[in-house]
This record gives structure tokens, C-alpha cells and sequence, in this order.
């Protein structure tokens, strides 16, 4: 333990417990204070918090009522790893003090690893929304997420996990305890679908699902197709069995594809998704107009899909209107800028445009992001799972 460590979580954001804590005392207990409050600064200066702890306390004993000593004792007793005498000092520090929520935290903490996780509950829900500094935020959040998921509260710990993304969205603990609360949820909302009714169409998709992802779509196919005959009209099915089907390659199985596809919108006709897929499949056959159609629509109903500003930009791109098409790749790569096949038309846009040196630098965003691209696909590959499909088909993308 540092004393950066240590200062970093000081109740108040003052110095250590010093004379000027305690201005009621007099004569011998003031010289005492004196003496400890010396010792406690020479030690902590010479990263000593072990040494500090026996001043700290004498100095508590003098002086129950003052809220540093109080709260410093706590902290030095918290990093020792000492909880259950930490907890009593940072518990009388609130008392005197109640807006101390970096205490109030750190005493949560302390009452989840005594085994107190009631009030472990309430103090760390109660500081988690007060807290501003980073790491602080994250510790708690996250030991939030471990108590929330032990008593099986999944929706509570899922929401903390959201908050923690959106501040620190490239933390790989906060990451890797999403993706644990995320297959906890998964896992809960299958067993639950299977325990209401097993034979339902929703438990061949979620059967399908799980097909699927283990790269199984021979199996997959069938699980869609046994829910389709129990309920034709459930939302997304068509879609997703049309998915599955075009990632197989086979010839015969593209034109269910289709089928399927148009099928969906049938069941939902502002469904941006279906509109961008059957775009592709006119644009593979070289039916411009159609595949304009198409992206266009998908754009209109949903501004912000990257696959139609995508696909609407290559419409453009056919049509001779470069410039028409530029703004809406500018606008794909902002958002999220790993998008390779985002890159890799605005390259070919700015090219007709002219822009040659432009063109060059997107190619090498695009390069750079096919190859993490294709990193993960290996890694996928290595845990026998099935990578998320391609969102965009160009014929003349590099292979």
C-alpha cells in the first residue's frame, strides 16, 4: 500500500489528524496530541502506514468526536485489509460527517467482505451516485455488480454495468464483467422461456440462436423452420431464418433467402434491416435501381443504421453522385470509426471525387480494421463459436 493509495481516499480532502483537529484540548492531552500527530506525519511521510495505524488510534482516543482521525484510521485500516475494525471507524467518521460518500463506499465494501451484505446493499447504493472520482466509481460499481449478481438481482446488475460502460467504456474488468451479466441474462431468460413453455416458437429460435452461434446452421435452419409452422408472424423470425440461410453460400438456399426476407416485411414493413439485405441482393445482381430503392427506404426509416448509410452511399456511388454519398460515410466513420466497410467505400468515393490523397488514407483505416476484423474471426474460430455476420455485401471489396 502507497501513500498515494492511502491520501487518495481522505475523507475530506484535508491533511492528516494534526493539533489543529482538536481545538478543545488542553494542557496534557494537547501535548499528547502534539506527540502522535508528529509520529503519524513522520510515518506516513516515510510510507509507513503500518506505524501510522497505533497513532491514529491513540489519537481517536483522545479525540472520539474528531472526523479525520476517524476516517483516516478507517482508511489505514481498509488498505491493511483489516475490515472488521475498519468498518467501526468509518461508520463513526458518517456518523459525524454524512456526506463522507468515498467513506461511505469503502464502508460498503467493508460490509461485503464481513459477510454484512444488507447493509453492504444500502451503503453502496447510496454513495455509488455521489461518487466523482473515476477509480473510486468503478470499485464500487463493480463490487455492486458482484452482490447484485449473488442474490440473483441480474436487471439490477446489468443497469450498474450500463452506467460503468458509458464512463469508462474500454475498462476490460468493467467489460469482462459485462459479458458475464449479459450470459447470466442469456442464460436466465432461456431457462425461463423453457420452463413457460418448452415447445413454444420462441424456444426453437432461442434453440436456433444458440445453433447458430456454435456454427451450427444446418441445425439452425430447422429450429427456424419449426417456429415459423408454430407462429409464422412472430417478429424477426422471418429475418433471422433469411440470415442464417444466406450465410450458407449455397445458390438454392439465397433464393429462400430472399423469400424470407420479403416475407419479413410483410410481418413489419419498417423493419431498415430486411430493406438493407434485400438492397445487397439487387445490388449483387446489378439492378441499381432497385438496390437504391431499397437503401433508400432503410436510410428514411433509420438515419443512424450504419448498413443503410452504407449501402445508400454505394447506390450513390453507382449512379454517378459521389458527392450525395461522401456525407453519409462521413457520418458512418464518425460514429463508429473500426467500421472497415465504411472506410473502404468512402475510399472509393473520394476517388471519383478526386480526392486521391483522401482515397489513400482510407484504404489504410480500412486495411487496419479488416485485420482486427479477421484477428477476432480467428479468435472465434478458436472457441468454436460463429462470428457476427457481415453487415454490408460488396462484390468488389478485396478480398
Amino acid at each position: 500500500m502507497s501513500l498515494k493509495q492511502i491520501t487518495a481516499c481522505i475523507a475530506i480532502g484535508i491533511s492528516l489528524a494534526s493539533t489543529a483537529c482538536f481545538p478543545q484540548a488542553t494542557g496534557n492531552t494537547q501535548q499528547q496530541i502534539q506527540q502522535h500527530s508528529q509520529k503519524l506525519q513522520e510515518y506516513l511521510r516515510e510510507k509507513k502506514p503500518e506505524l501510522a495505524i497505533p497513532e491514529l488510534q491513540a489519537l481517536a482516543a483522545l479525540d472520539p468526536n474528531d472526523v479525520n482521525t476517524r476516517a483516516n484510521l478507517g482508511v489505514l485500516l481498509f488498505f491493511k485489509g483489516d475490515y472488521a475494525n475498519a468498518a467501526p471507524q468509518l461508520r463513526a467518521a458518517i456518523k459525524l460527517q454524512p456526506d463522507l460518500w468515498r467513506m461511505q463506499a469503502l464502508l460498503g465494501i467493508c460490509e461485503k467482505r464481513e459477510g454484512d451484505l444488507a447493509n453492504a446493499r444500502t451503503d453502496l447504493e447510496s454513495s455509488f451516485p455521489q461518487l466523482t472520482e473515476e477509480k473510486m466509481r468503478v470499485q464500487t460499481g463493480l463490487e455492486m455488480v458482484e452482490l447484485y449478481s449473488s442474490t440473483g438481482d441480474l436487471a439490477k446488475a446489468s443497469a450498474i454495468i450500463a452506467v460503468l460502460r458509458e464512463h469508462d467504456p474500454t475498462n476490460l474488468t468493467i467489460l469482462y464483467a459485462a459479458y458475464r451479466i449479459y450470459s447470466d441474462l442469456a442464460g436466465d431468460a432461456m431457462l425461463s422461456i423453457s420452463l413457460t413453455d418448452p415447445h413454444s416458437a420462441q424456444m426453437h429460435q432461442v434453440m436456433a440462436h444458440e445453433l447458430e452461434r456454435q456454427g451450427d446452421k444446418v441445425g439452425a435452419i430447422a429450429q427456424y423452420r419449426e417456429a415459423l409452422k408454430i407462429n409464422p408472424a412472430l417478429p424477426g423470425l422471418h429475418f433471422e431464418l433469411a440470415e442464417v440461410l444466406n450465410a450458407t453460400g449455397q445458390v438454392a438456399n439465397k433464393d429462400e433467402a430472399e423469400r424470407e426476407y420479403r416475407a419479413a416485411l410483410v410481418v413489419n414493413s419498417s423493419d431498415e434491416k430486411t430493406e438493407c439485405r434485400l438492397g445487397d441482393i439487387a445490388s449483387l445482381r446489378g439492378d441499381i435501381e432497385e438496390s437504391f430503392k431499397h437503401y433508400e427506404h432503410a436510410y428514411q426509416l433509420q438515419p443512424l443504421d450504419p448498413d443503410a448509410a452504407i449501402g445508400l452511399a454505394k447506390a450513390y456511388a453507382s449512379l454517378d453522385q459521389p458527392q450525395k454519398g461522401v456525407p453519409l460515410l462521413e457520418q458512418v466513420i464518425q460514429q463508429d470509426p473500426t467500421n472497415s466497410m465504411a472506410h473502404f467505400r468512402l475510399s472509393t468515393l473520394y476517388r471519383q471525387a478526386g480526392r486521391t490523397e483522401d482515397a489513400k488514407q482510407q484504404i489504410v483505416e480500412y486495411k487496419k480494421y479488416k485485420e482486427m476484423k479477421e484477428r477476432l474471426g480467428d479468435l472465434y474460430k478458436q472457441m468454436r463459436l460463429q462470428p457476427g455476420k457481415d453487415q454490408n455485401v460488396d462484390a468488389d471489396e478485396p478480398k
